[in-house]
């Protein structure tokens, strides 16, 4: 396995990156636009595209902004609605793996920027048998939620005739380079087939085996073409004319408007999916599991780029936090109604077998000296010069609830 010169990302990266002949990725190269870049004409570009899209006539709103109780949703919204003066629809697909803390970020931040919402909640049921069934096709407990959050937005869209959606980041332009942010890439539906949902469209989920049928997809289905056309739907990512750097910006809405944080069982990053019990917990234990690599090497590749901190502290992260066993795996296996041995059964077929191997004793583990051979990748002279030495992230501490801890939060009751 070739590893890039600079981060952490492995050639097997399912964005499919590009190592270039010194060695380092594409991902690596395209962020050096951050630093290159003029990023102030960029923001007038989008000045001149958000005016486009003005109500005048107020009998409407002026955009979508797809949000939920982490993530960028805060900064997305600040931009857009206190920056630029849009009269943005937020927009969220309800995950069911709520936590607390993502409950309350969201109530606050509908009642801090004073926006009106709208929430898509699938009936638990249907979220299990399609749950139940992607683990089993792609080995995947999240696409379901992957699913709703890129297709409700299109819908709502469609349904109050709102064109212009707009995103934060986009993923395959800031970890892997597949675009340059001067491309202006555009969200479309061959991109989140391919990607987001790993080549699986609703459709493609309806099997008698699994139980799913029309019924069951039509939240997940996207609008057809000539529906989208009609209305001129189109969705824009900010990071093509903002510099993204998503601590910097987690850090500003810490400080404006009390985002909370917690910490995360398989990263050092506390801010970016405190919603979920599941993000970087079960599902990135099956991330790596599949890939070779979870979320903590994505956000210590992050971290290497905007030059916070050294691949070898990076290698170290990944050191610390990949190996750790999910907290809430019996939380989830409860709740989707399958034993702990059928999960591993299902999640063995889906290991990479270029990472992992069964030993004498028949258990799997890691070839080789994995995390030396990580360290070992690395190249200094292809290193950014430093711009300060590598902080932990913060942490709030909780926000005032009345609702339980112990389990999924469908619908909350709203926080102080």
């Amino acid at each position: 396995m070739n590893y890039c010169k600079r981060c952490l990302y492995p050639e097997n990266h399912p964005l499919n990156l590009v190592i270039d002949d010194e060695g380092v990725c594409s991902g690596c190269r395209v962020h050096e636009e951050k630093d290159s870049l003029d990023w102030a004409p960029r923001a007038e570009k989008l000045k001149t595209i958000l005016a486009d899209y003005k109500n005048t006539s107020q009998n409407n709103y002026d955009c979508i902004i797809p949000v939920s109780g982490a993530r960028d949703s805060y900064f997305i919204v600040h931009t857009i609605k206190n920056v630029y003066g849009m009269n943005p629809l937020l927009v969220t697909y309800n995950k069911h793996y709520n936590t607390a803390e993502g409950i309350r970020n969201l109530a606050n931040l509908r009642i801090r920027f004073d926006c009106d919402i709208m929430t898509l909640t699938v009936k638990p049921d249907t979220v299990k048998r399609i749950t139940r069934a992607t683990i089993r096709k792609m080995g995947s407990m999240y696409w379901h939620c992957l699913a709703g959050q890129t297709v409700y937005p299109v819908q709502m869209a469609v349904k109050f005739k709102i064109p212009l959606i707009i995103w934060g980041a986009h993923q395959g332009v800031d970890q892997v380079g597949m675009f340059s942010h001067l491309d202006e890439v555009e969200m479309t539906r061959k991109y989140r087939k391919e990607h987001d949902l790993m080549g699986f469209e609703a459709e493609d989920l309806i099997d008698e085996f699994d139980g799913i049928t029309q019924e069951d997809i039509v939240q997940y289905q996207y609008p057809d073409d000539k529906e989208l056309e009609r209305v001129g739907v189109r969705g824009i990512y900010l990071n093509n004319y903002i510099r993204w750097d998503s601590r910097a910006q987690h850090e500003q809405m810490i400080r404006e408007y009390g985002y909370k944080t917690e910490p995360q069982t398989r990263t050092f990053d506390t801010y970016n999916d405190v919603d979920c019990y599941n993000y970087s917990d079960v599902h990135d234990y099956i991330k790596f599991l599949k890939c070779g690599y979870g979320k903590v090497t994505d956000h210590a590749s992050r971290e290497i780029r905007l030059r916070r901190m050294t691949r070898e502290e990076g290698v170290a992260m990944v050191k610390k936090y990949s190996e750790t066993q999910p907290e809430n795996l019996n939380m989830f296996l409860e709740w989707i109604g399958i034993t702990d041995s059928a999960f591993r059964f299902l999640m063995d077929q889906h290991r990479n077998p270029d990472i992992w191997v069964k030993n004498e004793k028949w258990e799997w583990e890691l070839k080789d000296d994995f995390f030396q051979k990580l360290l070992e990748a690395g190249d200094t002279t292809k290193a950014l010069p430093q711009i300060g030495e590598f902080t932990d992230f913060g942490l709030t501490g909780p926000g005032i609830s009345t609702d339980k801890k112990s389990g999924y939060i469908l619908i909350g009751r709203g926080y102080h």
